[in-house]
């Protein structure tokens, strides 16, 4: 049978990669694993799915499920998930007491509330299960090929999979369970996978079957197939795998690279057929599934301390009103002979007033409940939810060219975001754009390369301030007016305008900008373009060098239809910029087959374009510890080369000595190009005779068919033997863009006061300059270095790394400069010493002191261990901000983790609370967004519990006047109603629509964001302000109202009110009372809170009436109470008014004169707001802008003062020697 859709170009990858994708084909008799004992008990019987439904197999399904309820688990686990709130267990305990004869209200005035608030959480939990359920059954519907028996396929949905399937997966899909790698579209069985939704990683990875499945390669040769696969059991490790697989009589070793794991994507392959192994559950990336770490927000950990003071205050007056009651019964009880004291029950026995006053306890604490205020968890729920609405609705955080929103993928720590003190940061992604762009190139001792990187041009911003003479005094003018102006009128909108103007005319041979830029080239160099290479003096070494870049590779080519020319599918990104640029040169990669690699020449000695064959004879590929790449190619002259591309320390150590002509030139070309932030690679290369290539060769596939663990040194050792005696050719700098605004977005966060650090895995040089691009360093700033100067002991080690530091902390001490900023940076190795238990909180110490913070080389473990001490060693709240696997770990670790939804996958955007799409938006979304939420969360706390203790006290005192009876004043409907219903929506209005400034006064006022890290509004003083005033109100409501009612005539008759009309008139006062000072805290008003605010007055006085006209059988006593009682009596309106206004002169006379004599940033902004000030003297707008920020260090407009800092001084000192001429 023919082989449908078989690749024509039969790429025999086996003559070809030597370390990871290979291992020999069939092993010998000690070859397969032994597979004995715990952990290796897994038997796979290819082709025969039914024989696993049943025991002892039965493995699971591969239907997957992420969700945390299930129909039958729903209400247990959620109930129990409710109840584990302290509030709401007390609740429920009130609500089971008020079952008995000893509670003061009816059971539906104490159960009701407590179900609409618990219900309503659950519903909110049952909707985000909800939509983790679709998003699983989008994932378990999706379709694949499986052999349904007699050689024939069909579709079936993910979740039919069964172990031992055989599937067809074809290019472009994920794997749908961990797969064994039968076959594919390749002659000899390779497949290319993209790993990005594991590891974070965009390279390739080369997986290869064995050799004895080659055939397997159609589906009519699955008719007859059956295998059997012992192997290790489930387990979370994605690097491992060993196992056996049974065929035709003989046994063979599985390791990784015959290993499909799920969710991993088939690229470059048109298909491949794999028999499944584990699903489900069972599989690597389901074994690696972990819950994201429990989170909460600093203003939830201390409203847990309120609520413990509102309980103690709760017991406090409990314990007093029952001692009360007990003194009560035993002396004043036989004397009320009305009462009948001698057939009393035991909640009022005289002759037993303890047991009396225990059973009043419980009455107690239950009437005076309301204290804990049952609907603030919540009214918060609602409103984190509705915040995070409109975070993930925001139009200025969405990007265009990726189509991703911000996303709250949290709303719990929505108001840690206006808190944040520190921010960890990654680098590669996250600042910079993961795109490489090929910009400089050294070749044979010559620079080539006239354009700028971004880090260049932020040093020509600096350097033309530095200039002599008129020309550049001109320039220093321009330089700090149009900053200033760019800066605080346009948020840094026109300011890389005024910098691409200030860079052409202060450096002219940087030269035009390419109309049609292309990706990944930005290279401008007239000497090497277009053939004029040919005209230099190197022109044989420029041909090697441009060869190396089209050969040295594992890249496959794809043809471009619109463009005519190729798409490369790169392991890496540097890599497909090296094909670009050699296409660009002139050299194009342009087919790739078993044992060949074939380029065209544009420009040749002849004239003529010229298609070139190289044969490649082995590929030595680049691993994270050979930090090289080699290929071994005979051209077409029969010379046998090695061409090597790697990191200049590995290459350096591998010339020969008479490979070392161009080795000085090229170092400093290196230094240059790292200063200028660029990624430097050398390219060398060896000739060889084939005496010793076959030698080596022998050598070579000896060690590839080694069989054991020694087999990966033996390979390693054998390469080293040939990457030796090498001659220098150049060098490559490759540019890792910075993302748009970053620097401006840092500028910003550095004047709210935030401190930055970044935590990157590229080596010291290339994380200094890209701190200089993104002005978290400057020139001026004093750099401290920690590294290790030895390879000393432990001991000697850590001696050496603490008297670093404790040097470095005495010269910030001892340094009088006010102006003085130090940066800290330090690399991996030491990074490990400094996080030792013994030195970590010097350093942490040092680290506070700095401006800015940069770790270069650091493993994502580090990342999460920096993060961690930060966090715990200063005790206030961390941000960490990634777009990699390698991030997840100090996401996690953070208190608030953001992930950027960039081209590393998605790991770091599903282990974080907050997800956008560029560094960019960070600005926004913690100057603003972050601002917003505190100050509302903050506000409207506050305010919970000044209505709670105002209403809850009354009922202390009424119960008090009455002589600690347990009565209650109120209706227990009115009760019901007043945390449900009367005032639950305007504070859930003040925690939704608040905005003290609007969105562009927040990033014009940086400054105002330390309200948040400062805790300004939740701290003690404010809380106890808050329930000093509802304990006011409470006195006034009560005092008034009973003083005034007490012997007054209130009915047209002349008689007095009664108990129903009290309480009526005091909580019409309450409702009054609380709703207007809300109205008196709101600084932004819409139609909606006028709606909330007044809307629930109203609602007060259509529910008296409602529940007035209906029958007194269920209104009781106040039946037709407003109509006949309350509204036609003139003193109640008058009550009301007195009330109202007495309660709320307290805060409006504080806030007035904190506004008059103590205001804060905030008010000052809201009265030249409010005047127009900012429209009438923008002058004065401005400079209140600019005063308006933090002190900093880091950032533009730091380096921006700095330098008019020097200008400065060299005036004063230009006119002082000027003074002193003319004097003599």
């Amino acid at each position: 049978m023919p082989r449908a859709g078989r690749i024509r170009t039969k790429l025999q990858w086996s003559n070809l990669y030597t370390f990871s994708c290979l291992r020999p084909s069939v092993l010998e008799s000690e070859g397969p694993h032994s597979l004995q004992g715990p952990g290796f008990t897994r038997v796979v019987y290819c082709n025969q799915p039914r024989v696993h439904r049943k025991k002892p197999l039965k493995y699971p399904t591969n239907y997957i499920s992420t969700t945390k309820y299930n129909i039958v688990t729903f209400l247990p686990k959620a109930i129990f998930e409710q109840f584990r709130r302290v509030a709401n267990l007390y609740f429920l305990l009130a609500a089971i007491l008020s079952l008995t004869p000893v509670a003061p209200f009816s059971a539906v005035s104490m159960i009701a509330p407590l179900a609409f608030v618990v219900g309503l959480s659950m519903a909110k939990e049952a909707l985000e299960d909800w939509r983790r359920f679709i998003q699983d059954m989008k994932v378990n519907s999706r379709k694949v090929s499986i052999h349904k028996g007699d050689g024939k396929f069909g579709y079936k949905s993910w979740q039919k999979i069964r172990v031992g399937d055989v599937v067809k997966v074809e290019k472009d899909q994920f794997f749908p369970a961990d797969l064994l790698l039968l076959s594919s579209s390749y002659e000899d069985g390779i497949c290319y996978v993209e790993t990005m939704n594991l590891d974070g990683e965009t390279n390739l990875k080369v997986k290869r079957s064995l050799e004895v499945t080659f055939p397997l390669d159609d589906d009519g040769t699955f008719k007859d197939f059956t295998g059997m696969i012992r192997c290790e059991d489930p387990n979370p490790d994605l690097y491992t795998f060993v196992g056996n697989f049974e065929y035709e009589r003989q046994v063979y070793a599985l390791d990784p690279n015959q290993i499909l794991l799920r969710d991993s994507k088939l690229r470059n392959t048109s298909y491949v057929y794999g028999v499944v192994i584990f699903t489900g559950h069972d599989s690597k990336v389901m074994q690696n599934a972990t819950k994201s770490p429990s989170k909460r927000s600093t203003i939830e950990k201390k409203m847990d301390h309120v609520i413990y003071i509102l309980f103690t205050l709760l017991v406090l007056i409990s314990l007093i009103s029952s001692i009360g009651f007990a003194v009560k019964t035993k002396f004043g009880m036989p004397k009320w002979w009305y009462l009948q004291p001698q057939h009393t029950t035991n909640l009022y026995d005289p002759t037993r007033p303890a047991l009396s006053g225990i059973f009043h306890l419980v009455t107690a604490l239950i009437l005076y409940g309301y204290l804990i205020p049952i609907s603030l968890y919540v009214s918060i729920e609602v409103v984190k939810v509705l915040q995070a609405t409109f975070i993930n609705q925001d139009i200025q955080m969405y990007d265009e060219e990726s189509g991703n929103p911000a996303q709250a993928r949290t709303s719990n720590l929505n108001e840690e975001l206006g808190q944040v003190d520190t921010i960890l940061s990654d680098k590669t992604g996250t600042l910079t754009c993961n795109q490489m762009d090929f910009l400089k190139c050294s070749i044979a001792g010559v620079p080539y390369g006239v354009g700028s990187s971004e880090v260049e041009i932020a040093a020509v911003k600096l350097m033309s301030v530095d200039h002599d003479g008129q020309n550049s005094e001109s320039s220093n003018v321009h330089v700090q007016d149009s900053s200033s102006h760019d800066f605080w009128g346009n948020s840094g909108s026109n300011h890389g305008v005024s910098e691409i103007e200030l860079e052409s005319r202060s450096t002219p041979k940087i030269g035009k900008l390419r109309k049609s830029p292309i990706k990944g080239f930005s290279f401008e160099d007239d000497r090497l373009m277009d053939g004029n290479w040919l005209k230099e003096p190197n022109a044989d070494t420029i041909l090697l060098f441009f060869r190396i870049l089209a050969v040295c590779h594992t890249a496959i080519p794809e043809p471009n239809e619109e463009t005519g020319s190729f798409n490369y599918e790169a392991e890496s990104p540097d890599e497909g910029a090296f094909l670009v640029a050699a296409r660009e040169f002139g050299f194009e990669f342009c087919k790739r087959t078993q044992s060949s690699v074939s380029v065209r020449e544009r420009y040749t000695s002849s004239g003529h374009p010229i298609e070139r064959e190289f044969k490649i004879l082995n590929l030595l590929e680049f691993n994270s510890k050979r930090k090289r790449m080699s290929v071994i190619m005979q051209d077409v002259d029969g010379q046998i080369l090695l061409l090597c591309k790697g990191a200049d320390s590995i290459i350096l150590d591998r010339l020969s000595k008479h490979g070392r002509t161009y080795e000085e030139d090229t170092n400093r070309h290196l230094n240059e190009y790292g200063e200028a932030g660029l990624r430097t690679l050398m390219l060398a290369y060896r000739k060889l005779e084939e005496p010793e290539y076959s030698a080596w060769n022998s050598e070579y596939l000896k060690a590839k068919t080694t069989i054991g663990p020694e087999r990966d040194a033996l390979l390693e050792r054998v390469a080293d033997l040939m990457e030796k005696d090498l001659i220098l050719v150049g060098a490559t700098a490759v540019e890792d863009k910075l993302q748009k605004g970053v620097p401006e977005c840092i500028d910003k966060l550095a004047q709210a006061g935030l401190k930055i650090w970044v935590l990157t895995g590229d080596k010291m040089e290339t994380a200094i300059n890209i701190g200089f691009a993104c002005s978290l360093l400057r020139q001026g700033m004093k750099q401290i270095l920690i590294a290790l100067t030895n390879t000393d002991a432990n001991k000697a080690a850590k001696d050496n790394i603490l008297l670093q530091i404790t040097n470095a902390s005495q010269m910030i001490k001892l340094e009088k400069d006010p102006h003085a900023a130090f940066a800290l940076i330090i690399d991996g190795k030491t990074l490990d010493y400094a996080l030792d238990e013994e030195l970590k909180l010097q350093f942490l110490g040092l680290a506070v002191d700095c401006a800015s913070v940069i770790c270069c080389r650091v493993s994502p473990k580090q990342k999460a261990m920096v993060t961690r001490l930060v966090k715990e060693g200063t005790g206030k709240t961390t941000l960490a901000i990634g777009d990699g696997a390698n991030d997840v770990g100090m996401i996690q670790e953070a208190d608030i983790g953001v992930g950027i939804s960039g081209v590393e996958g998605m790991q770091a955007v599903m282990a974080s609370d907050f997800s956008i799409a560029q560094f960019r938006f960070l600005e926004r979304l913690l100057v603003v967004h972050g601002h917003w939420c505190y100050k509302r969360i903050a506000q409207m706390i506050c305010y919970f519990f000044y209505k709670n203790i105002a209403f809850g006290l009354t009922l202390f005192y009424f119960e008090a006047y009455t002589g600690f009876s347990g009565q209650s004043v109120y209706d227990d409907w009115y009760m019901l109603l007043f945390n449900v219903i009367l005032t639950s929506l305007p504070v859930i209005s003040l925690g939704v629509f608040e905005q003290d400034v609007s969105s562009e006064v927040c990033l014009q006022f940086p400054a105002l964001y330390q309200q948040g890290p400062r805790n300004l509004f939740f701290d003690w003083y404010r809380i106890f302000g808050w329930m000093a005033n509802g304990v006011y109100a409470s006195v006034v409501i009560f005092f008034l109202n009973i003083g005034i009612l007490y012997d007054q005539a209130f009915r047209a008759g002349g008689q007095t009110s009664d108990m129903a009309v009290v309480g009526a008139i005091m909580f019409t006062c309450i409702i009054w009372t609380v709703n207007c000072q809300i109205a008196l805290t709101m600084s932004h008003f819409t139609w909606i809170q006028h709606l909330f605010v007044w809307g629930s007055i109203c609602t007060w006085y259509v529910f008296l009436l409602l529940y007035g006209m209906s029958s007194p059988i269920f209104s009781g006593n106040a039946y037709r109470i407003l109509i006949e009682a309350l509204a036609p009596s003139p003193i109640y309106w008058v009550i009301t008014l007195l009330i109202t206004v007495a309660c709320n002169i307290p805060y409006l006379a504080h806030i007035s004169f904190q506004r008059a004599f103590n205001p804060m940033d905030h008010h000052v902004i809201q009265e030249i707001k409010y005047y127009k000030k900012d429209v009438e003297d923008r002058h004065m707008w401005t400079r209140e802008s600019s005063k308006a920020r933090q002190k900093t260090n880091i950032g533009f407009t730091a380096r921006v003062e700095a330098k008019i800092r020097h200008l400065r001084g060299k005036l004063q000192k230009k006119y002082s020697s000027m003074a002193m001429q003319a004097g003599s």
